[in-house]
């Protein structure tokens, strides 16, 4: 790393705002400034929600400035671009053509490269995997300088490592992503009320739903008979006329300050979600959606975070296996309803196959995630009771999104840390790269 380089201290943190740290940043314009800054974590458009992404030690490069578009095959939609083009710049670049993200998680404004190093997910995890599954190669720039095409094929391992390796393996510098055809801007959704948990797991499960897109908002307050109530839903890409002008909604609204944090209060969400659950619930007629409003209906709010308050908040997610799915999340849910604590951003879906990564997060279950205002110790206390949960049933914590896991409770559930350690120790063995994360979870101390 070149200590010359004109670094600036900043305020970082996740999107969750905690922990917020202050770090040395650099933003690499050219490529010969990212050769400069082997061993400097990389940092995408800082959506992961913990402290993956941030370092207070050895500084942080924040890439979205690295964003050329390289080449596209318009036959069979190769891309191939820097790591640090956004989802939102592909969809501006290639919807119009007929392309899409054959994954997308929940907003765009995530860099590839940011993407493929927590391996996201989306609503078609059951039907498409992880996004990994569609990447080609990248080429990663290690530790000592040097540049190595990773592919199924090349360095394997290597690849395995980096896809859900939080950007520990080195910088992800240059992506070949295969997109998917649609057939237009539109999509095809359709709402059905689930009253409690099992109702809404049999609509995850149901096998005759065939619709690629399927995601439930659940409802964490709810208790007794209405534990678990939902609106799943379903969507699928349509051909569809529709005049009206750009049919691609940009940022509407914007959180200009940070909200007090009595406004989410246990009695207000309760309302709020018993209302959302009546006014979605019972759309019965299939409607279209624009994909903005489908896939990234937060992203129309600039800056949301801010609803949480100064302290901001805690992404928790956790998938479950499938045979114990059910169970887990009913203990999850009676613990989360019982502390008052959830918000009225709470979605379930159903995974598919494991991830490739050897950090990866899906594995085939059942995935609960939703955001848990701070509020200090009590929620350190809650999630640490959720951890217990999710380790008693088998499941594993998203570590994209976290933010207060316990190193013990980490390799209970990532059974492949030790691979992943092994090739740290091959591409990094001082461990030059690290992380906040990553000295929170005691990971260079091995199994």
């Amino acid at each position: 790393m070149n200590s010359n380089l004109p670094f600036q201290s900043q305020n970082l943190s996740g999107w969750g705002r905690y922990p917020s740290l202050t770090c040395r940043v650099f933003r690499p314009e050219r490529g010969r400034d990212l050769d400069a800054l082997a061993g400097v974590l990389p940092r995408g458009m800082g959506r992961s929600y913990g402290d993956a992404a941030l370092d207070e030690i050895g500084g942080v490069a924040i890439m979205p400035r690295m964003n050329r578009l390289l080449a596209f095959d318009d036959e069979d939609g190769l891309l191939e671009a820097e790591a640090g083009l956004s989802l939102a710049e592909v969809g501006d670049l290639f919807m119009a053509r007929g392309w899409f993200l054959p994954v997308t998680p929940g907003t765009k404004f995530v860099s590839l490269g940011g993407a493929i190093a927590a391996d996201v997910h989306g609503k078609n995890h059951h039907v498409d995997g992880c996004l990994s599954r569609h990447v080609e190669g990248l080429e990663l720039l290690t530790v000592d300088g040097n540049r190595h095409w990773c592919s199924r094929t090349d360095n394997p391992e290597w690849f395995l490592a980096t896809i859900g390796g939080l950007g520990l393996t080195g910088t992800i510098t240059r992506v070949k992503l295969r997109l998917m055809r649609i057939p237009g801007p539109w999509l095809k959704v359709q709402h059905h009320a689930a009253p409690n948990l099992e109702r809404v797991f049999q609509m995850l499960s149901d096998s005759s739903v065939t619709e690629p897109y399927t995601v439930a908002w659940i409802d964490c307050l709810a208790s007794g008979k209405n534990l678990g109530r939902s609106v799943f839903m379903t969507g699928e890409h349509i051909e569809a006329n529709r005049s009206g002008g750009d049919l691609l909604l940009g940022p509407g609204l914007k959180v200009p300050f940070d909200l007090p944090s009595w406004i989410l209060n246990p009695v207000g969400l309760r309302a709020f979600n018993a209302l959302f659950y009546r006014l979605q619930g019972y759309k019965t007629k299939p409607f279209l959606s624009d994909f903005d409003s489908f896939f990234y209906p937060l992203d129309k709010i600039g800056s949301w975070n801010r609803i949480y308050g100064k302290k901001g908040l805690i992404q928790y997610q956790c998938v479950l296996p499938e045979a114990c799915s059910f169970e887990g999340m009913t203990r999850i849910l009676e613990a989360i309803s019982a502390a008052g604590a959830a918000s009225f951003l709470a979605v379930l879906k159903r995974m598919g196959d494991s991830g490739e990564g050897m950090l990866s997060f899906p594995m085939p279950g059942f995935t609960l995630a939703l955001d848990l205002p701070f509020r200090g110790e009590s929620t350190l206390n809650l999630t640490q009771r959720l951890d217990e949960l999710v380790l008693r049933y088998g499941g594993r914590i998203n570590l994209c999104k976290d933010a207060c896991l316990a190193p013990a409770s980490f390799r209970g559930m990532y059974p492949k840390f030790g691979d992943w350690l092994r090739i740290k120790a091959e591409l990094d063995p001082k461990w030059v790269l690290n992380s906040a994360l990553a000295r929170r979870l005691q990971l260079d101390r091995g199994l």
